[in-house]
């Protein structure tokens, strides 16, 4: 009997039920208008401009909604006071993947390295060659090859004659014309001392320091061409004699007398084995390292080389010696 209504017992039971369900109903919308009306505007007023989820504060919940988030002895929290694990600690950390070592010399101080820095250097973002830089290059490779065998010192003592005419020019009383490889161009075509198509040259090309650069433009591929060949040789292929010869006859030996080649190929059959080269271009390190530092110094000066013949080719002078 309920309020003095007498029940049938199935009705009875029906009602009692439904007791409690009514009463989840009615608190489950009590925390709902409290999010409602709590949660948008807590949120903006406590969360700081750059601190993104760190930053945000969330409100204290009522007493109700304490009672229904707590949890029974020994039962963990899927939300625990205090930092995320995520967000602190070494996970925190932007990701950094560690970088190999420098190869010594690779490094400022060994020969490659001093090598490959102004040659680099001479590389202007405008797509120009800086002659200054182009021949401090220069000069560090002939350093570098000179003590690597007679056919260097062979091809060195020529390239560096020829350095040491740019240099007086670059350094002499028409520097201002031989900043870089464009200028340098310019004026001597505007001076006549390169030839025209058509027409014959006021002075003789034979004095220009576009046909310096051009031969130790050419001088500079077959060196290329060798120090890329003894770096990427596979074991039991040709040997290092053997590629250096034949870029030889790809970059220089057209432009050669025959006379001049055949003492090219006789200095060439006293080159180093591979393993030297190798270890007096890299002292200190194990073959596969040399290999590695030899060849990206071999491929700077293709850069070098590849950025000279454009602008040679597109004056004309690849021809001019």
């Amino acid at each position: 009997m309920v309020m003095g209504v007498s029940l049938s017992p199935a009705l009875g039971r029906c009602f009692r039920h439904a007791i409690p369900f009514a009463t989840l109903t009615l608190l489950l919308l009590y925390i709902s208008i409290w999010f409602f009306y709590e949660w948008p505007f807590a949120l903006p007023a406590q969360r700081t401009q750059q601190s993104g989820l760190r930053g945000l504060k969330l409100p204290s919940p009522s007493p109700v909604l304490s009672s229904l988030l707590s949890f029974p002895a020994g039962v963990q929290s899927c939300n625990p006071e205090g930092p995320l694990p995520s967000q602190t600690g070494p996970a925190a950390r932007p990701l950094v993947v560690p970088e190999k070592e420098e190869l010594p010399c690779l490094g400022p101080h060994g020969a490659l390295g001093r090598m490959v820095s102004p040659f680099l250097a001479c590389m202007s973002p405008e797509g120009d060659v800086a002659l200054s830089q182009y021949l401090a290059g220069w000069r560090e490779l002939l350093r570098f090859l000179t003590p690597l065998g007679t056919v260097f010192a062979f091809a060195t003592s020529e390239a560096f004659n020829k350095v040491t005419d740019l240099e007086a020019r670059v350094h002499g009383p028409n520097a201002s014309h031989y900043t870089s490889l464009m200028t340098m161009i310019t004026w001597e075509r505007r001076a006549g001392l390169l030839q025209r198509p058509g027409t014959e040259p006021r002075h003789s090309a034979g004095s220009s320091g576009s046909r310096t650069l051009l031969l130790l433009h050419r001088a500079l591929r077959w060196s290329q061409l060798c120090l890329h060949r003894v770096a990427t040789g596979t074991l039991g292929g040709p040997d290092a004699g053997t590629q250096c010869g034949e870029a030889y006859s790809t970059a220089l030996a057209p432009h050669h007398p025959w006379l001049i080649r055949q003492a090219a190929r006789l200095a060439i059959l006293a080159l180093p084995s591979r393993g030297r080269l190798l270890q007096l271009a890299c002292p200190g390190t194990g073959e596969a390292d040399a290999r590695v530092a030899l060849a990206r110094a071999a491929g700077v000066l293709e850069d070098v080389y590849n950025r000279s013949q454009g602008l040679l080719a597109g004056h004309g002078l690849l021809q001019l010696a």
